[in-house]
């Protein structure tokens, strides 16, 4: 017979090896009762299962039994019957949490429709902001040539500002599309996490001006007196003696500037530099050469042109994004659905389908075969394959998608 240290080592080794299933069933069996039934199993009874399942005769009678307790090596079945306790128990005790935690739908667009973390967000003007920075290294993309070393520190050192109501999946889209018009990317890929962290993988800028204009559009330069602060997609007016021509800024530069204007950059106390806040090219105005992308047929008249004047129009204001900020602090949300065939929508008007009673939501847009109809009555009929354009709250739209799509 082993020494009383050495039979508990192996009753410890014991019971690690004949606990592990036992301790998965009761990680089960508390996760399940938890996540679907809202019930906490009593730890007592799920040791006592772990133990029967670890065949030490009968749970724990075994240690009020006289051929366990008197046996030579007793203090080995002992322990390993307390450590196949402890490990069902804890085990229980992560199950119920974990399905007193868990969400109880989880489907892909919940994935998709995470938000920032609260603490991280910064309010300004009653509106939340949030700044998101490159955390690591940019990586290289594969398929493409390796970023130049400047442009990397570049990216890296930015900082970029977005309203804090978008989701995740729009803050990495809003955040591709910035890179690549500030940095003229070739191609860019950006994970955003729920910090505000932005991992970033980017092509180098594309080599050839052709590459960065659309079919059917050729770029023409001219001389011109170019304003301050004009930028890459721009829309302007290129007014010469015998034609007016629209076009989009693919380049411009102004006298002998670099036609990127950043400012100074502060020093901190230990000496180092903080980099420089990123920002758009931008032409600082005066004498200048410029170049657009025009329609084929507009090409000639700018090429017969010494110099052209030139006139930047004005976007609009875009107001279906104040509409979309209203919507979010208001908790609301909007979402494109298409009803299946044999679903509840096919075939029924929106007067029938009661969607407000029935699930708390509106739809303001049905597409029919002439096109979008605005703000639908209630006797518009709707179709399976039809697209719905509909708002409510999110948990509203997630249960009205999962009942007709």
């Amino acid at each position: 017979m082993a020494s009383f240290p050495v039979e508990v080592l192996l009753g410890i080794y014991l019971g690690l090896l004949v606990g592990i299933i036992p301790a998965l069933v009761s990680w089960a069996m508390a996760f399940s009762f938890r996540y679907f039934a809202g019930v906490t199993v009593p730890a007592f009874g799920v040791a006592v299962l772990a133990i029967a399942l670890a065949g030490v005769n009968g749970g724990l009678l075994a240690l009020a039994d006289q051929s366990i307790t008197a046996s030579p090596n007793a203090e080995r079945i002992v322990v390993a019957i307390l450590v196949v306790s402890m490990a069902s128990m804890y085990a229980h005790s992560k199950g119920d949490s974990m399905g007193a935690a868990f969400p109880k739908r989880l489907t892909l667009t919940s994935l998709r429709n995470r938000t920032l973390s609260k603490d991280v967000v910064d309010f300004v003007g009653g509106a939340g902001e949030v700044r998101i920075h490159v955390v690591g290294e940019v990586a290289d993309m594969e398929g493409y040539p390796p970023l130049p070393e400047p442009l990397r520190a570049e990216i890296r050192g930015g900082e970029w500002t977005f309203p804090a109501d978008l989701r995740l999946d729009e803050l990495e889209q809003r955040l591709a599309e910035r890179l690549k018009t500030e940095f003229d990317l070739g191609d860019v890929s950006v994970t955003v996490d729920e910090r505000g962290r932005a991992t970033v993988v980017a092509a180098p800028p594309f080599s050839g001006l052709s590459k960065r204009i659309e079919d059917g559009r050729h770029a023409v330069s001219v001389d011109a007196l170019l304003p301050t602060g004009l930028a890459r997609g721009d829309e302007v007016t290129l007014l010469t003696t015998d034609a007016q021509v629209r076009g989009t800024v693919v380049s411009a530069r102004s006298g002998s500037s670099e036609s990127v204007a950043v400012p100074e950059q502060p020093a901190v106390e230990d000496g180092e530099e903080l980099p420089a806040p990123v920002q758009a090219p931008t032409t600082d105005g005066g004498e200048g050469r410029l170049t657009a992308a025009v329609r084929r047929t507009d090409a000639q008249p700018l090429l017969r042109a010494d110099r052209a004047k030139v006139v930047v129009e004005s976007r609009g204001t875009r107001r279906e994004y104040e509409l979309v900020s209203l919507l979010r602090r208001s908790d609301m949300r909007f979402r494109r659905v298409t009803p299946h065939s044999g679903q509840p929508l096919d075939g029924v008007t929106i007067g029938e389908a009661a969607l407000r009673e029935r699930y708390d939501v509106a739809v303001f847009a049905v597409r029919k075969p002439g096109g979008w109809r605005i703000a639908p009555e209630d006797t518009t009929e709707l179709v399976a394959g039809e697209q719905l354009f509909v708002v409510g709250t999110r948990s509203n739209l997630d249960a009205f998608e999962e009942a007709v799509a």
